[in-house]
């Protein structure tokens, strides 16, 4: 008899990877939703009886799903696979009842470590499993962002020893006229610290740009253990300190999934207490378009709060292009 599975995922990239990653030949029957409610729908409906559920998802996320598991008591093992490794996410999953915690990308063969740790049988059939899962480049950008985001985050966790809170990173194409609006979204009215760092490697080029908001700097230099008065240049030195590891880490975490390295120029102090129109005329940049993928960062129950942007060139795109389409096949 075959086991009724769930994959929940906002991204159809990284519903297809679970997909591939499960135990060959399992004798399974698949459902997928894209958001915690769905899911809940199909447990409801007799659908599932092991859950893979994502945590940063739109319309409801997977400690909403936990919580209703929990509270009405629904007939599903759950095992989150997420991007978010902080380690108060492993802490709040396992306390709201998941059995397991994995990691993405999942690598071959780690579900049926986990299906056999807790003696889930796994019933093996001569039939290949057959998937028909369409991803489009956009939502592939995305889910490599989700998984670079989720370890700056962690890093800057440790750190600090904070809770990150992350949203489902947004990817869009812009032409740099655009890029203006939209960094009068991010906080219009605010003096912001903003600083800037090129990369390049692999055909790849772009600027990673940090806005950070002013009134973060006090408690951002208690959490750092930073004493005495906070001057312009201790300013300085904390957004340097915050950005090094966001940035660096970002970097790396889509450096690694492409296959590709980069060199990161040095960084660049854009200005401080200036506002947000200012920052492209800092920046001078040279581009028509970019890639632009925005990313806010905010820590629980602290008044901190920034914004990282990673700029791609328009001679990137079709370099990158490239490398999505390749992991997706």
């Amino acid at each position: 008899m075959s086991t009724s599975i769930i994959i929940c995922d906002d991204s159809s990239m990284a519903r297809k990877q679970m997909a591939r990653s499960l135990p060959e030949n399992w004798d399974v029957s698949i459902a997928f939703a894209t958001n915690g409610k769905e899911a809940l729908e199909l447990i409801r409906a007799g659908q599932a009886e092991i859950l893979f559920l994502d945590l940063n998802m739109p319309v409801m996320d997977g400690y909403e799903v936990l919580q209703a598991i929990r509270a009405d008591d629904l007939p599903a093992m759950v095992v989150v696979v997420s991007g978010d490794i902080q380690p108060e996410a492993y802490k709040r999953v396992i306390a709201l009842g998941a059995l397991d915690f994995i990691k993405k990308p999942v690598s071959p063969g780690e579900i049926e470590t986990v299906l056999a740790k807790y003696g889930i049988p796994v019933n093996k059939t001569g039939r290949t499993m057959s998937l028909d899962i369409k991803v489009d480049l956009r939502d592939g950008y995305q889910e490599i962002i989700n998984v670079a985001m989720g370890r700056s985050a962690n890093l800057l966790a440790r750190l600090l020893d904070v809770f990150i809170e992350l949203p489902v990173p947004r990817v869009n194409m812009l032409e740099v006229t655009e890029l203006q609006m939209l960094l009068q979204q991010i906080d219009a009215q605010q003096d912001v610290s903003a600083l800037c760092q090129g990369f390049i490697g692999s055909g790849l080029a772009g600027e990673a740009l940090m806005i950070f908001n002013e009134s973060s700097y006090s408690e951002i230099a208690e959490l750092m253990k930073q004493d005495g008065e906070i001057t312009e240049s201790v300013k300085t030195e904390l957004l340097m300190d915050i950005s090094n590891i966001l940035i660096g880490a970002i970097l790396k975490g889509i450096a690694d999934q492409l296959d590709v390295n980069f060199s990161q120029g040095h960084p660049v102090l854009l200005g401080q207490h200036i506002r947000i129109a200012e920052i492209l005329d800092q920046m001078k940049v040279t581009w028509k378009q970019t890639l632009a993928i925005e990313i806010p960062y905010r820590i629980k129950n602290r008044n901190i709060s920034c914004d990282l942007l990673i700029l791609f060139s328009e001679d990137s795109i079709k370099s990158l292009d490239k490398r999505i389409s390749y992991i997706l096949e």
